[in-house]
């Protein structure tokens, strides 16, 4: 396990320094779910939810997001992002839709926040999108699956452990 790299040796919140880094491809993707009635899950496939295209609008947004994450993490790096792209799977016996953030760029440090930023932004147009039919929607398992370039190296997600 790493050490933490966001303080310094008093202990204060610091920005990374990766002036001395090799720029690589660095790519990450993030998931994440959103359980809601079967009502609002038929509304959305049906394009018959009030406001429009929830999966269209949620796609632009969880865009969106990924490229503002510096803006919102407050010691994220402000990126030059090569691409983001974002995918939904509405899933019936779940009554849920799962989205997932892919976030690629060339650089010296990593793109998993951005990734993540881009599906919780997502998720949560989704829930703004729906709340009128259904306020009880659980946004959950919002979670880095894949990242690689860097240092670090690859890191892929398994199931039981969490971990590579």
């Amino acid at each position: 396990m790493g050490e933490f790299t966001h303080f310094n040796n008093l202990g204060e919140a610091v920005m990374v320094d990766v002036s001395d880094k090799k720029e690589t491809v660095r790519e990450a993707t993030a998931r994440g779910k959103i359980t809601m009635s079967p009502e609002c899950l038929q509304k959305i496939m049906e394009g018959q939810m009030g406001k429009g295209d929830v999966l269209g609008v949620a796609r632009i947004a969880g865009i969106m997001g990924a490229k503002k994450t510096s803006e919102l993490i407050p010691l994220c790096h402000v990126l030059n992002l090569t691409k983001v792209e974002m995918e939904f799977y509405p899933d019936l016996k779940e009554n849920a839709v799962f989205a997932l953030c892919r976030v690629r760029t060339v650089g010296k440090t990593g793109v998993e926040m951005e990734a993540l930023t881009g599906v919780s932004t997502a998720l949560l147009t989704i829930y703004d999108m729906c709340k009128a039919v259904d306020k009880s929607m659980l946004i959950e398992n919002i979670c880095l699956i894949k990242k690689t370039g860097g240092k670090s190296g690859t890191f892929i997600r398994t199931e039981e452990s969490g971990e590579q």
